[in-house]
């Protein structure tokens, strides 16, 4: 199977980690991201749309048509900013995407990020939890085929330009992580095969876990 996916978030670290692994991939033909801003990174497999309006893709039909596969990336902290605004960017521009790409490709394989700590009951005390286990329930019951990827600390790959500052100071602690605890760490190059993989065989969970991730990108 050749996979032509559309890419959320390749301006952010997760999914710029994403889509390099996916543009190094060959068994992807064809990158679709969709950015607020200029990524800066050229591929013959690439196209990019600059696009900041995720509620209203309406205008991009021609662009999105003919994809098997979404790899949602974008999402924000939850930290500085109120449980409304949260729940709006997380929750509600999520669906409204996945509602969207859902209805020009129906078989599309959908991988949402999520992250470690999700609570998939939506009844636990912590607000962002709860927030991200109504958006992976919602997705799973939207697609055919949905998978929501919980990665706790990850790995940039080589040539990442978009990691944040704080990253280069705390990076040395992964080796460690991964060996004593791996199943708190991962690399976005596993992140990215996992996706891929479960778009070309599947998997028997829908919600991935580190350790799901790991084994996923290695079939």
């Amino acid at each position: 199977m050749k996979i032509k996916a559309i890419i959320t978030g390749a301006t952010g670290m997760v999914g710029e980690g994403v889509l390099l692994t996916c543009l190094e991939h060959p068994d992807v033909a064809q990158v679709l991201v969709i950015n607020r801003k200029p990524g800066g990174l050229s591929h013959p497999k690439l196209k990019e749309v600059i696009h900041k309006d995720f509620f209203n893709l309406e205008a991009l039909d021609p662009q999105l048509t003919g994809y098997n596969a979404c790899f949602f990336c974008l999402g924000i902290s939850s930290v500085g900013i109120s449980k409304e605004e949260y729940q709006h960017i997380t929750y509600d521009l999520t669906l409204a995407a996945g509602k969207h790409l859902v209805s020009l490709n129906p078989e599309m394989t959908f991988c949402y990020v999520s992250g470690a700590g999700t609570d998939s009951t939506e009844q636990g005390k912590i607000a962002w939890a709860r927030v991200k286990g109504a958006t992976e329930n919602a997705l799973m019951r939207l697609f055919k085929n949905a998978y929501m990827f919980r990665p706790g600390f990850m790995k940039a790959s080589p040539g990442q330009k978009n990691v944040k500052s704080f990253y280069k100071y705390i990076s040395w602690i992964y080796p460690i992580g991964r060996k004593f605890f791996p199943a708190g760490f991962c690399t976005l190059a596993e992140v990215g095969l996992a996706m891929i993989n479960s778009v070309k065989k599947g998997y028997p969970k829908q919600i991935l876990e580190v350790k799901d991730i790991v084994t996923l990108s290695k079939e």
